[in-house]
């Protein structure tokens, strides 16, 4: 783990990932999270001097951190701060038409939850926030202290699962009624009320999650660029997606599933009228998981799954 980590990020699914993805060393790639650059690091290294990858970002602070580490690749990495929905456009600028592979690894990454001003983790007080583009106006502290009551109630249960959706919601439009709600360490407090003192998992994380997918509009994002993606795949490319709770992984899993599904006419019909073709062949049709030496060594792992797809002709 030593050799891929770094204090930026851990990554998670390390090996299994680079090998389904990268299967031209000549090709081009795309890594949709930069993150700490570990996977990018790990792709660039499978590449031939003809290979080359693009690498996409949000966050300012992660490609600062990865211009240093990876600008001995020199012409052959390039990195562009934008959401990787506009995957499509970063294409376009980089001046590439179709590629190899495309990799997402969705989610927070362990600096951005360990960097304690940035609020996106329950276990720091600090200001609300959540926001992976820090550019951006809606922030954790707008969704908690403007969105009607019945949208927080949507919000908790759709995003986060959460059963205490409607009591959470209610405490906290009880509470802002007095002043705002202004940190992590406030929001943590209202939430508490909700469950009993023998609850076994945090009681803010399901919160916590809903409303940081609802700040950056995770699963929108998501389902956009998984059809971008496979649209810019060369014949035989490779799609990989790295999730890390359920909800993310239904929707790849259901996506993916359309994609691969020629006829869409309805299951009345005795034969097919829509002239449907697959756009994808499933490569994993159970999700590859962590091995349990790599559950030992990162805790973050738990909960990942990794599902790949290839573009058909």
């Amino acid at each position: 783990m030593q050799e891929i980590g770094n204090e930026y990020h851990i990554p998670v699914l390390y090996e299994e990932t680079l090998d389904q993805l990268v299967w031209n060393p000549d090709g081009i790639y795309i890594d949709c999270t930069l993150g700490g650059g570990s996977h990018s690091e790990g792709i660039l290294k499978r590449l031939s001097e003809k290979g080359r990858l693009i690498s996409i970002d949000q966050d300012a602070n992660a490609i600062a951190f990865c211009k240093k580490r990876l600008e001995k690749y020199g012409k052959q990495w390039s990195v562009f701060q934008n959401n990787f929905e506009n995957i499509d456009i970063v294409s376009y600028l980089a001046g590439v038409d179709k590629v190899d592979g495309i990799l997402m690894d969705i989610g927070v990454s362990s600096t951005q939850l360990d960097d304690g001003e940035r609020g996106f983790s329950y276990r720091y007080d600090a200001k609300l926030d959540m926001r992976m583009n820090k550019e951006q106006d809606l922030s954790a502290y707008e969704v908690v202290n403007t969105y009607a009551e019945q949208d927080l109630v949507r919000i908790l249960f759709e995003y986060g699962e959460e059963r205490h959706a409607k009591k959470i919601a209610s405490f906290i439009c009880e509470n802002r009624k007095e002043k705002p709600i202004e940190t992590t360490g406030e929001l943590v407090a209202i939430i508490k009320r909700a469950y009993s003192e023998r609850a076994s998992k945090h009681p803010a994380k399901k919160t916590f999650q809903a409303i940081r997918i609802e700040v950056n509009r995770e699963l929108e994002v998501l389902e956009k660029a998984i059809q971008k993606s496979v649209d810019l795949l060369k014949p035989k490319g490779h799609l990989a997606i790295i999730t890390f709770h359920s909800l993310e992984d239904r929707l790849v899993k259901t996506v993916f599933k359309d994609l691969a599904t020629a006829c869409k006419c309805p299951p009345e019909l005795p034969v097919c009228v829509c002239g449907g073709k697959a756009k994808v062949k499933i490569l994993t049709k159970k999700p590859i998981i962590p091995s349990e030496d790599e559950l030992g060594k990162n805790n973050r792992a738990h909960s990942s799954k990794l599902r790949v797809v290839e573009r058909l002709a």
